[in-house]
């Protein structure tokens, strides 16, 4: 007569895995003569799996998503486990799930949160912009990292060797029409920074963590020798004629190798 079904409060899934929405009865009873009946009440139709006298009933108002796609743990009803088996978790599925057993008019209620966890990638581009004095003292690259397919949305951090968070721009957070998230975020780099950078992207809702590293090395950066050099003659007492036109040929030589150099780099993924 005290008899009531008692469901885990909240089970996280990956998108893709089986799982179990555990319930049972409390105190244990055989459960095998018993019809059990869960729902999505947040759907329409909103039967989920409908069990009666030992056996699963394929019914018309039963949720197509569903279809095939559940089942309870028959060797398991007599100690009173009527938990739901759920296969190939769909992003969709997330939601409250109502576990109802008539013959004792008492239901419970367990959360499906699902998640999604995606690629991570790592894009490497030089920043140049005039005038090219800016170079003089420090040159600067910038790394991109991008990850999609996320769901929830996560959070995207730089970090250095020592692993302490490197102060980066704003994280870009688009949420596609298939509720999945993309994330993307620079992180400016300087040549003292000789250090590997990791991007890491993670998600503490489903205990996910992508992350990639890239290991900034001193030859990331254009070689500069033409710009000293050009810089030396237009700071000399020499002809005024000469020195513009020397100085010209070595700016020229200078896009000309820096041209040369980013040729030479491949994005790093």
């Amino acid at each position: 007569e005290n008899t009531k079904p008692y469901c885990f409060f909240q089970v996280m899934a990956i998108v893709g895995e089986h799982i179990i929405l555990p319930c049972h009865l409390e105190p244990a009873v055989d459960a095998r003569s018993m019809a059990v009946e869960w729902t999505r009440p947040d759907l329409k139709p909103r039967l989920v799996l409908v069990w009666r006298a030992g056996q699963k009933l394929n019914l018309d108002d039963k949720n197509p998503s569903y279809r095939g796609r559940t089942t309870l743990l028959t060797d398991k009803l007599k100690s009173g486990d009527i938990s739901l088996k759920l296969f190939k978790v769909k992003l969709s599925d997330r939601g409250k799930y109502k576990c109802y057993v008539p013959s004792l008019n008492r239901d419970s209620v367990c959360e499906l949160v699902v998640g999604k966890w995606a690629s991570l990638k790592v894009f490497m581009q030089q920043i140049v912009k005039p005038p090219l004095e800016m170079f003089l003292h420090m040159f600067t690259l910038v790394l991109q990292c991008e990850s999609k397919g996320w769901y929830p949305e996560p959070e995207l951090l730089w970090l250095d060797a020592e692993g302490k968070i490197l102060s980066a721009g704003p994280t870009e957070t688009v949420r596609g029409p298939d509720d999945l998230y993309t994330v993307s975020s620079t992180v400016t780099v300087e040549k003292r920074h000789s250090n590997n950078i990791t991007c890491r992207v993670q998600q503490r809702n489903i205990n996910q963590i992508r992350e990639t590293q890239i290991k900034v090395k001193g030859d990331f950066f254009p070689p500069l020798n033409h710009y000293y050099r050009a810089m030396n003659w237009k700071n000399s007492k020499i002809n005024s004629h000469i020195k513009t036109k020397t100085w010209r040929e070595n700016m020229q030589n200078l896009i000309r190798s820096f041209s040369q150099w980013t040729k030479k780099q491949k994005v790093t993924e």
